[in-house]
């Protein structure tokens, strides 16, 4: 069965209520975090206290979140799992922390139940970390922090349960850094099993588009952004390119994910119709190019929309919106409606 599915966040129907009302229904699904500034003001004692708190409600969080993903039609029973549920985990001053026998109980403990309530409603999970996370870097030091980053993931997927196969879970990056796909060549060995079963390479808009993925498709599999492909490209893949082909063999027999975006809904105001195809060309008439890099709250762009779907025989789609759910949901209901 095709998916579609939402990253991180979840977002309350009802968005005309006050701010104030909106955290307080949305913080049960969302995380919370907090700074090493704060931290160093507090003392250890008190900073340690509050990284048990937000700990122990970021593991709800996500609990409540997935109870809520699992209310959705299967269709749309696919999710990003937040990277910031344990602040500052690979930070060597914070480490110690998470090493406690203790803390590392109720760790896995926690996160066994979220990885348990995905199975039992197949929803199918992933990762993203952050722009930090650059494996290809040049600076020594640099590398270490990205393997570390990308460690503290696979840490949380082993204890969900997953890791134990070829992309039982994906955990997606960028290939980013000034050594590129040969310095992650470099460090592939310094990867754990649970790190390279699960690990991804998309393609970005700015340096490292479609080809430089698929140059390390013997790795691991690629991520067809499509939104990233079209801003790198000046055009939307053609969905019988021959790279698509390979995009899914890269995957080896695996469902591949792909992602998709649109600019911001501000375009409208500048005469770019929702019925319109957008051509880069004739926007950059009118916008900067990184002005197209941001992320729309919907998918407004009908003809967009239209190519999207010509993708979802063959991927699951992760929708990178900023209304989360909200997107996904109103994508469903317009073009997918039950047979």
């Amino acid at each position: 069965m095709p998916r579609i599915g939402f990253a991180c966040m979840y977002r309350h129907p009802q968005q005309s209520l006050s701010l104030k009302e909106l955290e307080r229904i949305e913080r049960t699904f969302n995380p919370r975090s907090t700074t090493l500034r704060w931290m160093a003001s507090v003392g250890r004692e008190a900073a340690e206290a509050r990284l048990e708190e937000i700990v122990e409600h970021n593991l709800n969080a996500q609990r409540v979140l997935l109870e809520y993903v699992a209310t959705l039609p299967p269709m749309l029973r696919m999710l990003r799992l937040s990277s910031d549920l344990l602040p500052f985990y690979s930070h060597a001053e914070i480490a110690p922390f998470y090493r406690r026998a203790e803390v590392q109980s109720r760790l896995e403990a926690g996160f066994a139940a979220i990885g348990k309530l995905a199975r039992a409603h197949d929803i199918r999970l992933s990762m993203h970390p952050g722009q930090y996370c650059v494996l290809g870097s040049d600076k020594p030091q640099v590398v270490e922090n990205s393997l570390a980053e990308f460690e503290y993931h696979a840490d949380m997927i082993r204890m969900m349960g997953y890791g134990r196969r070829f992309q039982d879970f994906k955990c997606n990056i960028h290939i980013a850094g000034k050594l590129g796909a040969e310095g992650i060549r470099s460090v592939w060995p310094k990867l754990s099993e649970v790190a390279r079963n699960c690990i991804t390479f998309e393609n970005d808009e700015k340096t490292y588009g479609l080809d430089d993925c698929l140059g390390l498709a013997d790795l691991a599999p690629v991520v067809l952004d499509i939104h990233h492909c079209w801003i790198h490209e000046e055009r939307y893949i053609d969905p019988e390119d021959v790279r698509v082909a390979q995009v899914i063999d890269s995957w080896r027999g695996e469902r591949p994910t792909m992602h998709y975006s649109q600019p911001p809904e501000s375009l409208m105001a500048l005469g770019f119709a929702a019925d319109r195809p957008l051509q880069i060309p004739e926007l950059l008439t009118q916008v900067n190019k990184r002005d197209l890099y941001a992320h729309s709250k919907r998918m407004w762009n009908e003809c967009s929309n239209r190519y999207a779907l010509a993708f979802l025989d063959r991927f699951d789609i992760m929708f990178e919106a900023k209304d989360k759910n909200l997107a996904a949901l109103e994508f469903h209901r317009r073009y997918l409606p039950p047979a």
